[in-house]
């Protein structure tokens, strides 16, 4: 049977008169058959913390810098896709994973994902286990999850103690398991149970705070930050909204032939002017697509095209990575 060794202990950060505790965990993944056991994924332990949705970015950073000894990044990806499993073509998979690796070595990029092991993130997953079966250089890949969404986190309470974390799931549960090939997580808890978003606010605002640091004093420059996007339903559309109107704009990346929204956002952007403006003829095609892809009636389409074309406004930002070509 599956399961994680997990030992934890408490590390103190002080905040001028605020003392504020955090439980670190380290972890192991452990893999158990009939006759033995053995080590995998993992050359160096997971490091892992459960905070407080309204956690202040700084002490996270800090956590992250001082305790967790994470060098800053010369850039952070922020990864956002389907919630839900699906399927890439072969060499889309292969072509996907690559490129994410390659972005992260030769610019000692962190990368950021949703943590539990379902949809886009287990794609990520795939090619970090690809990656730690060729090479031994580690990559900072954190998964930002919601602590209410994590099956058996209970086994991840304690201080001070070793214990088991089980990593095989319940099929009848609505819960998820954390994607053991990741380096760190936070898992943020605002009290709900099996519901997303809970990391959402947190994880915008650690982002923001990542980019104001200054990775060459001299220049002033800061982190750069981008959004990368593969597949998806229609709130990936409102989220890459958001990182093209955050101050400043965060650059969206789209991976064309993942399917659903990142298709959708593809096929806008070679079907308009650079004003944003759609080209003639083409807005009952798109208004099509969107009905069928989601499922949406002809009011909730046009409103998700609206977001589309508020996207395009800036369409400079966005690019379209086209792995199979």
């Amino acid at each position: 049977m599956p399961m994680v060794s997990l030992s934890s202990k408490v590390v103190h950060i002080h905040t001028g008169p605020r003392l504020v505790k955090f439980h670190m965990r380290w972890c192991v993944i452990v893999i158990c058959n009939l006759h033995c056991f053995e080590i995998v994924a993992f050359l160096l332990p997971v490091q892992y913390v459960r905070v407080s949705y309204d956690t202040r970015p700084e002490l996270l950073l800090q956590l992250m810098v001082k305790e967790w000894q994470m060098e800053l990044p010369k850039l952070l990806i922020s990864v956002h896709g389907g919630l839900q499993n699906f399927k890439m073509h072969p060499k889309l998979r292969q072509v996907f994973g690559k490129g994410l690796i390659k972005a992260a070595l030769t610019t000692g990029a962190w990368i950021f994902t949703g943590g539990v092991n379902m949809g886009i993130v287990t794609h990520v997953g795939d090619a970090l286990k690809e990656h730690s079966s060729r090479s031994c250089k580690k990559i900072c890949t954190i998964g930002i999850a919601p602590w209410g969404l994590i099956e058996n986190r209970n086994d991840l309470i304690g201080q001070d103690v070793c214990s088991p974390y089980q990593t095989l799931t319940n099929p009848l549960s609505k819960l998820n398991l954390l994607n053991n090939l990741h380096s760190h997580f936070i898992l943020v808890d605002d009290g709900t149970v099996g519901r997303t978003g809970a990391e959402d606010g947190l994880r915008k605002q650690l982002e923001k705070h990542i980019a104001l640091q200054k990775i060459h004093t001299r220049m002033g420059q800061g982190v750069p930050v981008v959004c990368l996007v593969a597949e998806g339903g229609p709130n990936l559309i409102v989220t890459v909204l958001e990182y093209l109107k955050s101050t400043p704009p965060v650059p969206v990346v789209v991976c064309e032939g993942t399917g659903r929204a990142a298709d959708i956002l593809a096929f806008v952007h070679k079907n308009t002017y650079e004003t944003g403006e759609l080209c003639d003829g083409i807005q009952e095609e798109i208004m099509s697509t969107i009905k069928r892809t989601f499922n949406f009636s002809h009011g909730q389409a046009h409103h998700l095209l609206q977001t589309l074309l508020e996207c395009m406004r800036n369409k400079a930002l966005v690019g379209i990575h086209i792995p199979l070509n």
